[in-house]
């Protein structure tokens, strides 16, 4: 598959997930490469995750699992984590949802957006074929790109109180396409070390060691067919 080098004309990431553990899963590694080299990075959560992990309620599951995303954050170099604390499991796309995101992309003034793939079932290498995506990923991604759209617009959402900002050079939808990748091999034990931060969330996932799960995780995301270590990302201009 034919593609090109991630753009390096940018300084501040706003990265928007649904859920804490999703940017882990192979796109905290591109963030790894990118504070290394000084950029800033941002995380948004659109959700706490709350409904994630099965026999421990939402009110227990929420601040824990927003602590495992801090501390992953910071491993990865990134020291503000946002949560917009929509309902996990029903996130919605529609208005109330561009209406939040809209309203961070004003306040954190990003030169590139990056969200997670929002398809409708993952494709290969990343999971088995077929397999369906999340609702709450494929209701955020199609959010995301619409919010970076009103978050330049005057008249769009204009009692947020927020200026606009139509300074997004690119969006980036990790595992997206057409590719652009990012040469991840310097940080493969860095982007291990921030999945693994997830334990209560991963050991509920399987009874294997976590920091097992996390390399296993992290090598089907970057590994490619020539032993390199890449991610990539579905990159459009904003």
């Amino acid at each position: 598959m034919a593609s090109s080098p991630f753009p390096d004309d940018w300084q501040r990431a706003l990265v928007v997930a649904a859920h804490p553990d999703d940017i882990e899963y192979g796109a905290a590694a591109a963030v790894a490469v990118w504070t290394a080299a000084g950029k800033e990075v941002h995380y948004l959560l659109a959700t706490r995750g709350e409904a994630g992990i099965a026999g421990l309620s939402p009110a227990e599951a929420g601040p824990l699992r927003e602590e495992e995303e801090r501390r992953s954050a910071a491993v990865v170099g990134v020291a503000e984590v946002e949560f917009l604390d929509h309902r996990d499991g029903v996130l919605e796309p529609g208005l109330p949802l561009r209406r939040d995101l809209a309203a961070a992309i004003r306040r954190h003034r990003p030169d590139l957006v990056v969200t997670m793939y929002g398809g409708d079932t993952w494709t290969p290498p990343e999971v088995t074929p077929g397999a369906l995506n999340s609702p709450d990923h494929r209701a955020l991604t199609r959010s995301v790109l619409d919010a970076v759209a009103d978050a330049g617009n005057e008249w769009i959402f204009p009692d947020l109180g927020e200026t606009p900002w139509s300074g997004v050079q690119y969006i980036a939808v990790h595992a997206g396409q057409p590719r652009h990748v990012v040469d991840v091999s310097a940080v493969v034990e860095v982007a291990v070390a921030s999945l693994t931060e997830h334990r209560r969330y991963l050991a509920a996932l399987s009874d294997d060691p976590v920091e097992e799960q996390a390399r296993r995780q992290i090598d089907m995301a970057t590994l490619t067919e020539d032993g390199g270590r890449e991610v990539g990302f579905g990159l459009y201009w904003g």
